[in-house]
């Protein structure tokens, strides 16, 4: 059955991968974006995907939005918080700024998201969000505490409000990407990058559709009984 979706940072990267995936079985996709309107524009024209333009980390922008969605659109069924920015260093030279700016979006974009849709998914009883996690959330980065801190408590969030949906058909999920080939990861100095890769299992970086696989199969009818789980993508890199 066709669906409406949001998917939040979902022009680029992994949010573009999951929104294509999403539309490819025949949802209706709504792709939100912060700031890059040249590659939003660029998006919806390539994919004619519908491109709506908030900060996921202001909660009335958000609950404004998600209202417009549902008004202009129909009402929303599936969310994939998948919004997210970096602000790196250490502790002892990161500022404030730098660690909230993650934080709101991070993990409060997931919350004033959920909160703008899950009402309504729970009455009409069914409902599927995926949030996305890191595996820097599962093992910890250095010179990431915000990111890491923000990822840890998207795993979190989800575990928790996966038991306030359940009875009411609401499944809630996260995806814990290891390191993909996004454009976030291609910023990381190349020395790095080759020690990162030499202690991923598999032997390479991850591909963001086969995050966007991932999630695709977490909103179909086929994972009705899986909820509160959380899915790591990382080519063997962290098992636990």
């Amino acid at each position: 059955m066709a669906r409406i979706a949001i998917v939040t940072g979902g022009t680029r990267g992994i949010g573009k991968a999951v929104s294509l995936a999403l539309q490819e079985r025949g949802h209706t996709v709504i792709a939100n974006y912060a700031g890059n309107e040249e590659k939003a524009l660029a998006f919806t024209a390539e994919t004619g995907i519908p491109a709506y333009r908030w900060d996921v980390g202001d909660h009335e922008a958000t609950q404004e939005s998600c209202a417009r969605i549902a008004a202009e659109i129909g009402p929303i069924d599936i969310v994939i918080n998948n919004a997210g920015i970096t602000r790196d260093g250490v502790l002892q030279r990161m500022s404030f700024d730098d660690w909230n700016d993650v934080m709101r979006i991070n993990l409060g974009g997931c919350f004033n998201t959920a909160k703008a849709t899950f009402a309504g998914m729970r009455e009409r009883g069914w409902g599927r969000i995926v949030n996305i996690g890191s595996i820097n959330g599962q093992a910890g980065q250095y010179g990431q505490v915000n990111y890491a801190a923000a990822k840890s408590g998207i795993h979190g969030f989800t575990k928790a409000l996966a038991q306030e949906g359940a009875k009411y058909g609401v499944t809630v999920n996260a995806i814990a990407p290891g390191y993909i080939d996004t454009d976030m990861v291609a910023a990381v100095p190349a020395p790095v990058l080759e020690k990162i890769v030499a202690k991923i299992p598999v032997g390479r970086l991850g591909s963001a559709y086969e995050i966007a696989r991932g999630c695709a199969f977490l909103c179909s009818e086929n994972a009705a009984f899986v909820t509160g789980s959380t899915l790591s993508i990382n080519g063997g890199q962290h098992m636990y």
